[in-house]
């Protein structure tokens, strides 16, 4: 059922005849201020701040991440939360190479990577989401974000080196 609701209102910011609204440059922009907010937000250790700037806040939310699919806003945050407790686990996020694709008057895709920095989670890697326009603005309704492989460490150590897993002691 959630799928065929997800779908539904996809197809309709996709489709919907006689939309008061064109897709514009302007929300092209808005797009990418709301991924600056987030980031910013992120950036701050405002957790909750990353997920209402950007996330669709319904059970429609699906993020994609880890193998796993979740669904809901609330899921979602729990997720971040589990990896991310404290402002000062979280580190700082960048967005980069973003790119805007109109699906419809009120739905669009993008696609970009991340780096996550100063953290001991650091990684990168890329995403795709799907915003759609509501009535708070443009949104994230769903996120597929997959990390870079990380570096085998046999290929990264120098020979005769010790290396101490993440976090351990040397």
């Amino acid at each position: 059922m959630r799928n065929t609701v997800a779908l539904t209102l996809l197809f309709t910011a996709c489709t919907r005849v006689g939309a008061s609204h064109e897709f514009s440059i302007d929300d092209a922009k808005a797009i990418r201020k709301v991924l600056e907010n987030q980031a910013k937000a992120w950036n701050d250790g405002d957790l909750e701040g990353f997920m209402g700037a950007g996330y669709v806040q319904s059970d429609e939310l699906v993020f994609t991440s880890g193998g796993t699919i979740r669904r809901g806003y609330e899921p979602t945050l729990e997720r971040y939360r589990s990896r991310y407790g404290t402002p000062g686990s979280m580190g700082k996020l960048d967005f980069t190479g973003l790119e805007i694709e109109r699906l419809g008057p009120d739905a669009a895709w993008v696609l970009g990577r991340f780096d996550l920095s100063e953290t001991p989670e650091e990684s990168s890697g890329t995403f795709t989401l799907i915003l759609v326009r509501t009535p708070e603005g443009w949104r994230i309704l769903h996120d597929h974000t997959s990390a870079d492989p990380k570096p085998n460490r046999s290929e990264t150590s120098t020979p005769g080196a010790t290396v101490a897993p993440p976090g351990g002691d040397r």
